[in-house]
């Protein structure tokens, strides 16, 4: 994460629920996927997340993201410590990769999901209908490909 500097216009900003961090990015993310997994359910509490993916020089944060936390090897996870939105991650399989909650963001509607990651894990009655590409596993293949586009 790059150190704070003037950005006159970001193209991303958004906030963690209670306003205490607050995020911008100067370009559009990576890549943009759902994911699946039951990490992430847990961590949201959706049945369902989409993540943005930066470089981890592309995001600012203000103040800088606290802490890390790890309860599983090779994945950090950075919370508001006032009102436990999750904030960002990384995940070994997917270096130099920021991942962000979509719904941080007030673009939102701009940062449309490209692919679903852990496929095989969607809950049976969510019910999705759209035709981008699906990945039983994390998806690194596709995820890493996007990175260097």
């Amino acid at each position: 994460m790059r150190p704070d500097a003037p950005n006159s216009d970001p193209a991303l900003t958004g906030r963690c629920y209670c306003g205490a961090f607050s995020l911008s990015a100067d370009e559009k993310p990576q890549t943009v996927a759902y994911c699946h997994c039951a990490d992430c359910r847990r961590v949201t509490g959706a049945p369902l997340t989409a993540f943005a993916s930066f470089a981890p020089d592309a995001l600012k944060s203000e103040p800088a993201l606290p802490a890390p936390v790890s309860f599983n090897e090779g994945v950090q996870r950075w919370f508001c410590p006032q009102c436990g939105s999750p904030l960002a991650a990384t995940y070994s399989y997917l270096p130099d990769q920021l991942w962000v909650p979509v719904a941080l963001f007030d673009q939102v509607d701009q940062l449309a999901p490209e692919s679903h990651s852990h496929a095989t894990s969607q809950i049976p009655w969510l019910h999705l209908s759209d035709d981008l590409p699906r990945s039983d596993g994390s998806g690194r293949d596709h995820l890493n490909a996007a990175q260097k586009r």
